[in-house]
């Protein structure tokens, strides 16, 4: 059978004392060379076949971005395990659901913020293995100590090597609706996105190792597993971490990525802070000097850090024009992907030097993308495509239809195979007046907006849509006239676009902002729709009779 080439060994061996992660401390960061990397891994991977663990066994993994994920990672590959990564924040109950439906058999526990709370929902007879404390992060007392595990054992020398068909891992969706599915990857998938990264390399790495990742987000969700991580293994370079989000900035100007990968709410969160040094109109202003809107540029994208990117990255959300138009003004032409756990985040791309506006791109290298004429689904196959959800085959029968993954997303492709994604399937609601109403196309006017932060579109069983909308600090520091005229002006031009049915009735200006840890955004930033209408039902109607068109909650 034929066996998957992990090219972190070749790194490991011509790269060798050259930097490969970098953890910072303060203003100091310390690094791990690709050879002292691999020494750690080896010697954990001992470490873990001395646990007596059954063959294959599934090995968890919970906690914020840092070194020790990548080495725990690589120890689970090569000692011919199955690692079960995790969202960091997941409270007890939540841990617990997911740790008995992956049938985990141990667990790495390292950054996390509240360990009282989440390990109530780890077993008593779990083995445990902690990394080592973080300032600024729980302690995590409990089970083996990781340099104590570790020191013992000799370097691994005769590693695993897995077969194509083998499980790499098994990544539990977010959540965004219902139960956690654990979305069964292989080797194969793993050995698609190689390929279709050396064909054409959309991200412009470095063939020589030359590349700076940058990594923050959550390392359980495929596309920061698939371009940090992988693109690390597969074209070398280094890996730097962020210590915490007050240092964010901080360590993104000390790294400079050579690219950067990130979602459209934190992109919305970087426009908004240029915004607040520099109002709109004025730069506008200034970048229509020749003289100055060279220095203009350069002076934002270098305070954002970004001023040695050669790829910027969007994904896990559609990226709106707006904030593409925004950024691509300043400097920064930002490639937009689109994919998903279930095709380990390889569907399609937009590349900057062929924008269409609302588009996602072509599709990737080796990937087919059709439309189902019925409902307007999204279909796509390529050798990317999970195995299944595990141990539910009737859901797995659901979503792969004769080789094709069904996303799941409603959309459209034009004459030259350009994608558009027009919403969810499963976001679309019915009003009281019997008519389906998708949201997405309704939030693209309100999400231009520097006054708005977070918006959402719901009005199930409700006469007419309703929007809700959490300010930024930019709207929270004008006053309520003017937001209420800046939003009523969105709205009617939004509604004079509009068949009747679809007329939005009110905007609502919310109190709270929407976070991962009141439960409705995903850890990926992405709203959890339904958790919003949960939320608020109780006030929608009276809210929606409220005569007037602006109501602060």
């Amino acid at each position: 059978m034929e066996k998957f080439d992990n090219t972190f060994y070749d790194w490991e061996k011509k790269a060798a004392n050259q930097a490969f992660l970098r953890q910072p401390f303060g203003d100091k960061w310390e690094e791990y060379t690709w050879h002292e990397t691999g020494q750690m891994v080896r010697k954990l991977a001992t470490a873990l076949k001395s646990m007596g663990l059954r063959e294959g066994a599934h090995i968890g993994l919970i906690s914020k971005n840092c070194r020790e994920w990548i080495i725990a990672d690589l120890a689970i590959m090569m000692a011919g395990f199955i690692s079960v990564p995790f969202f960091a924040n997941l409270n007890g109950d939540q841990l617990g659901e997911v740790l008995k439906l992956g049938d985990v058999d141990a667990l790495f526990v390292g950054k996390l913020e509240d360990w009282e709370n989440t390990k109530k929902g780890i077993p008593a007879d779990m083995p445990m293995i902690a990394f080592p404390h973080y300032e600024g992060n729980s302690k995590v007392e409990e089970g083996h100590q990781w340099h104590d595990f570790i020191e013992p054992h000799e370097p691994m020398q005769d590693v695993h090597v897995p077969n194509l068909d083998d499980a790499w891992t098994i990544i539990f969706t977010s959540g965004t609706t219902g139960t956690p599915k654990g979305v069964v990857l292989t080797y194969r998938t793993l050995k698609g996105t190689r390929v279709a990264t050396e064909y054409s390399n959309p991200l412009n790495l470095s063939l020589t190792g030359d590349n700076r990742f940058f990594s923050y987000l959550p390392m359980n969700h495929i596309a920061e597993r698939v371009v940090v991580e992988m693109g690390a293994f597969l074209f070398g370079g280094t890996i730097s971490f962020v210590e915490s989000m007050d240092t964010f900035v901080k360590n993104l100007q000390s790294v400079r990525p050579t690219t950067f990968f990130s979602v459209p709410r934190l992109y919305t969160k970087f426009k908004l802070g240029i915004l607040e040094k520099m109002p709109q109109e004025k730069l506008d202003r200034l970048l229509k000097i020749p003289i100055l809107k060279g220095v203009v540029k350069r002076k934002i994208v270098a305070g954002l850090g970004l001023d040695k990117a050669r790829a910027v990255v969007s994904g896990a959300a559609v990226l709106p024009d707006s904030l593409a138009e925004f950024y691509k003004k300043i400097g920064i032409n930002i490639f937009n992907g689109y994919g998903m756990t279930e095709n380990c985040a390889v569907c399609s791309l937009r590349m900057p030097d062929d924008y269409r506006p609302g588009s996602v791109g072509k599709a990737q290298y080796g990937t087919e993308i059709k439309i189902d004429p019925d409902t307007n689904e999204i279909l796509m196959k390529n050798d990317c495509l999970m195995q299944g959800y595990y141990k539910d085959k009737e859901k797995t029968a659901e979503t792969i239809k004769d080789g094709w993954l069904r996303t799941g997303d409603e959309g459209r492709i034009d004459e030259s195979g350009h994608l558009f994604i027009t919403g969810r399937l499963k976001d679309t609601f019915k009003t009281a007046k019997g008519e389906f109403v998708t949201p997405v196309p309704l939030e693209v006017a309100f999400e231009a907006s520097e006054d708005v932060e977070q918006i959402c579109v719901t009005g199930h069983a409700l006469p007419q849509p309703i929007v809700l909308a959490v300010l930024s600090d930019i709207g929270k520091a004008k006053s309520k006239e003017v937001i209420e005229n800046e939003l009523i002006t969105i709205l009617k031009d939004t509604n004079a676009k509009l068949p009747g049915y679809k007329k939005i009735s009110t905007v609502v200006v919310v109190k709270d902002a929407w976070t991962p840890e009141n439960g409705l955004l995903t850890p990926t930033l992405k709203v959890k729709r339904n958790k919003v209408y949960d939320h608020y039902r109780n006030k929608l109607l009276a809210l929606h009779e409220d005569a007037k068109e602006v109501v602060w909650e």
